[in-house]
């Protein structure tokens, strides 16, 4: 075979044809009245976002993941996205924050997502309407190179919430990390780490840098033609430490429907809006790819992994006898 059939048939990207269009969108919705939430559970709303908005149910968000269009000249299908002023951009984002303050519990967390332009005006905005605890910053390992500038291969995700009273379970978003100097106690037992035939690891704390993402290329299964495409892992982390089981996850801008996926192989209940056809219907289709493959790539065992590492059965919670 040769390379390039090789390539071909290695390749999982998921696309879509006539067939599918028409199949995936009878199950989308659209609004055009005001909606219970039972309505809305586990739905694409294939609408522009300020039409859908007006007709959500009050405080019925758990978890907010908001992934707007950056503040980038970008298409994304049938929707094209014109970079504006820093200011401009800024009202823009309150417009959005005002519209979806009323759907969210008195208890909610809230994950806006941008790059280090869009954070100029998404940091401003936010501290007047949640709580600001942190700033994630994940390295995107794809990026261009620049001859006159430092290569931008980061992104944000800004951490907020409605108020003190919020989840956050620590225990589930621990990540494994292999131990290169590892410490014994005065026993000259493993200190925090356990020895196994693979290697020496620890269960760490996540920090607010994330090295461990990996995102989507053309030989993954969750791989689209989205252009923005998060990547499952790293939605998976918000999901786990921010909320329960069944508890419902709104992304209000869901492209290629990495949120609502995740969601689902996770045991919340979830709601999206997008307002492109295609990818809207792009996200039925993995949806329903989900009911048969919960596998996250990277979360294994109930641990998140570093990348470019092969998870494997351990147990952390128990030291190995020397």
């Amino acid at each position: 075979m040769k390379a390039g059939k090789e390539a071909k048939a290695r390749n999982k990207t998921i696309i879509l044809d006539n067939e599918d269009i028409n199949l995936y969108s009878k199950k989308l919705i659209r609004l055009d009245s005001n909606t219970d939430v039972n309505s809305l559970i586990n739905k694409t709303i294939n609408q522009d976002f300020f039409e859908a908005v007006k007709y959500l149910p009050g405080e019925f968000v758990d978890l907010l993941i908001l992934d707007p269009p950056y503040n980038l000249n970008k298409s994304f299908n049938s929707i094209k996205f014109t970079s504006r002023s820093i200011d401009k951009y800024s009202e823009w984002i309150d417009k959005i924050i005002t519209a979806l303050k009323p759907s969210l519990k008195k208890s909610a967390s809230i994950y806006f997502c941008g790059d280090w332009y869009t954070s100029i005006s998404i940091s401003n905005v936010l501290t007047r309407h949640f709580i600001v605890r942190n700033r994630i910053t994940w390295e995107r390992e794809k990026g261009r190179g620049s001859l006159r500038n430092w290569k931008n291969n980061s992104e944000d995700i800004w951490f907020c919430t409605m108020s003190d009273k919020y989840k956050f379970n620590i225990n589930a978003v621990k990540l494994i990390k292999k131990v290169i100097a590892p410490y014994r106690d005065a026993n000259g037992l493993p200190k925090d780490w356990i020895e196994v035939e693979n290697g020496n690891y620890r269960l760490t704390h996540p920090s607010n840098i994330w090295t461990d993402i990996s995102v989507p290329f053309w030989s993954m299964s969750e791989n689209t033609e989205h252009p923005t495409q998060k990547p499952e892992k790293l939605i998976a982390k918000l999901i786990l430490a921010s909320s329960d089981e069944n508890d419902i996850v709104f992304d209000p801008f869901t492209g290629s429907g990495t949120t609502s996926v995740v969601a689902k192989k996770l045991g919340r209940k979830y709601v999206g809006i997008e307002a492109d056809n295609y990818f809207a219907c792009l996200t039925e289709k993995r949806l329903e790819l989900a009911e048969t493959n919960s596998d996250i790539q990277g979360y294994n065992y109930g641990y998140f992994w570093e990348r470019n590492t092969k998870p494997f059965p351990i147990n952390l919670n128990v030291k190995k006898k020397r």
